[in-house]
């Protein structure tokens, strides 16, 4: 094997581990002990245990992201978009608990903060390709005329938020219901 192989695997052991043992013993002990790397090879490969948490967060975020572009790529209508994007998001969500609840809980536990910049740049071409998806639905006056952000908070938001509750274990949050619900609601916030 390669040193660059090496590397490469080494850095996926550590944040496979880090996405199991989230959000209970997040602890550099942890890491190195259930990983089999040594703490040098992880500051070595991320500089701390935060570097690790970002390039974990960019991860999952970039699977979030790429999973709502797959939806919406051959939509053929900015509603139907609407909805393959809520009903994306919900279904990662429940494919994917351990890289949603890492997305909506790290940023609060862990100080990702000296790696904003690197986030943001990890997420923005995918955001550039979202918005040069609905961008024409707007042009053309079937979707609101509304700066990208708000767009994003109206699509996105919602989603967020019943993700949030539901991997909290609110009681009166389920999926399915959700998804019945939501996709109307939230085309009828952003249609023209």
């Amino acid at each position: 094997m390669t040193r660059h192989k090496r590397s490469e695997e080494t850095m996926r052991r550590l944040l496979d581990t880090a996405l199991e043992v989230y959000p209970g013993d997040f602890t550099l002990r942890a890491m190195t002990t259930r990983s089999g790397v040594s703490m040098g090879s992880l500051y070595h490969h991320f500089g701390s245990l935060e570097g690790l948490a970002a390039t974990l967060y960019s991860r999952c975020m970039g699977d979030l992201l790429d999973t709502l572009l797959a939806a919406v790529a051959d939509a053929p209508s900015a509603r139907d978009g609407v909805r393959r994007a809520v009903l994306a998001y919900l279904g990662f969500t429940a494919d994917h608990p351990d890289k949603a609840r890492f997305i909506h809980a790290a940023p609060y536990a862990i100080d990702l903060g000296p790696h904003a910049e690197r986030i943001a740049a990890d997420k923005a071409p995918r955001l550039e390709r979202l918005t040069a998806w609905i961008r024409p639905h707007m042009d053309e006056g079937t979707v609101a005329s509304l700066p990208m952000a708000q767009v994003e908070m109206l699509l996105i938001g919602p989603v967020a938020e019943v993700t949030r509750r539901w991997l909290a274990g609110a009681p009166e949050i389920d999926l399915a219901e959700s998804a019945r619900v939501l996709p109307d609601r939230i085309w009828q916030s952003l249609r023209g």
